[in-house]
């Protein structure tokens, strides 16, 4: 049942996000919010949380060192 719930709530987040890729708004987020639901219940989402934090992590570094 709690399996249930997760995949239920990620898929919520999947037809957010789809919406505010139409629509102005904050996409990313709620894709990366679908693949936090995914990986509670999924080994293979947390593989592409992990590449997402990583990239994620990369890319603000890289924002960093331009601003100074």
């Amino acid at each position: 049942m709690k399996k249930a719930k997760y995949y239920l709530l990620g898929t919520l987040f999947i037809i957010l996000a789809l919406v505010f890729i139409v629509v102005p708004g904050p996409s990313i987020l709620f894709l990366l919010a679908a693949l936090v639901c995914f990986s509670m219940v999924n080994e293979n989402a947390k593989q592409y949380l992990r590449k997402a934090q990583k990239a994620f992590k990369e890319a603000s570094i890289k924002v960093d060192k331009r601003l100074k």
